[in-house]
């Protein structure tokens, strides 16, 4: 009996082990497929390259179960209609700057960058470790997004010019395309800021109806020739001193995500936001030998603009905290991080580059 009772136990026993070690049943994971509408046309192909950088993550990611289709700017809807767009669910994501629909509220203009704002790596250390993706999450909540950083461009130039810009007099009714949020603070400054589509730029700067036009940075400027026609190239460009690119995915689409795929968006979107910096980086140096080489004048913005540019950049961050509880609520954290950062900056990163920038390499 006892050797029976041996031999049923371990045949029980036995099955147990074999239905343990058995593996596992797993259901097969949904096809997903969700659509990128970019504000970028396919010509820049440091910023619109970073969104197809994203979707090849995600597909590699997912082993091709999770595919994201990406549109240029005007392919699905213009390239400032992206916000509308996801909040209504007509696409689930877009790849934007931001601080493009100031006009909706100026608090999405934080999530980008404003005058006198924080560098490239200062944003990123404000997202991931301060309050920033949280809060800036905490806001887009109003429009039915979620946000990712996905790139950064890094402290910009500061835009090419007819003619010199020796004092603050020279910005009296200057007619200047400039990126949106900024021109607030040019018209401070008795400028007179232009919105025209990138198309028309090199034809309204040539014929004169504008003085002035500030695109990025020199890889993206050589490729639209400017400098043909404007040639003083002026630095830095103050109102975009780290100009951040975000992932918005409509709230829905994201919530209806497997954590698995949730956690891809995530690590591609990082990886991509870090990649899009490097590109820049990277190219920048040869495209600015290049500029000057061929006519290009490089100028520093005269002490007094700069000076009279961030007291008027301080007042108008005063003004929009007295009157808008959104941007006062993200500006206060913002600024108290950017006063921390550049006290540690300025002992460390500054006087690092300072030293290996005046050296003869």
């Amino acid at each position: 009996m006892e050797r029976r009772s041996f031999l049923k136990k371990a045949t029980v026993g036995a099955a147990a082990v074999g239905a343990v070690s058995a593996p596992a049943f797993v259901q097969a994971q949904a096809q997903v497929r969700w659509r990128l509408a970019s504000s970028f046309p396919k010509a820049l192909d440091t910023i619109f390259g970073t969104a197809e950088i994203f979707a090849k993550s995600v597909n590699a990611m997912s082993g091709g179960k999770f595919t994201i289709s990406v549109h240029a700017g005007g392919e699905l809807m213009p390239p400032f209609g992206v916000v509308d767009a996801v909040q209504g669910g007509t696409v689930e994501c877009a790849h934007t700057a931001p601080y493009y629909f100031f006009g909706k509220d100026d608090t999405f203009a934080i999530g980008s960058a404003i005058p006198f704002g924080l560098n490239s790596r200062q944003m990123t250390a404000w997202m991931y470790e301060g309050n920033g993706l949280k809060l800036m999450r905490e806001f887009y909540k109003n429009y039915n997004i979620v946000n990712f950083p996905m790139g950064n461009t890094g402290a910009q130039m500061g835009g090419w010019y007819r003619k010199e810009m020796k004092t603050l007099a020279d910005m009296k009714g200057l007619k200047f395309r400039v990126g949106g949020f900024a021109g607030k603070v040019i018209e401070r400054l008795g400028g007179v800021p232009q919105n025209i589509p990138g198309g028309e730029l090199y034809q309204a700067l040539e014929k004169g109806t504008i003085d002035a036009v500030e695109w990025t940075v020199p890889y993206d400027d050589l490729k639209l020739g400017f400098h043909k026609v404007a040639p003083h190239y002026y630095y830095p460009g103050w109102w975009e001193g780290g100009a951040q690119l975000d992932l918005f995915i409509n709230q829905k689409a994201f919530d209806a995500l497997s954590p698995e795929n949730k956690a891809i968006v995530e690590a591609a979107a990082s990886q991509a936001h870090v990649t899009m910096q490097a590109m820049y980086d990277g190219r920048n140096p040869g495209a600015l030998k290049t500029l000057v080489s061929q006519g290009a004048k490089l100028h520093r913005f005269p002490k007094e603009i700069m000076e009279a540019a961030f007291k008027e950049s301080m007042a108008l961050y005063s003004d929009l905290s007295a009157k808008n509880p959104n941007w006062k609520k993200v500006y206060e954290d913002y600024a108290k991080f950017r006063a921390d950062q550049n006290l540690w900056f300025r002992f460390t990163e500054s006087g690092f580059d300072d030293f290996m920038q005046a050296q003869k390499l």
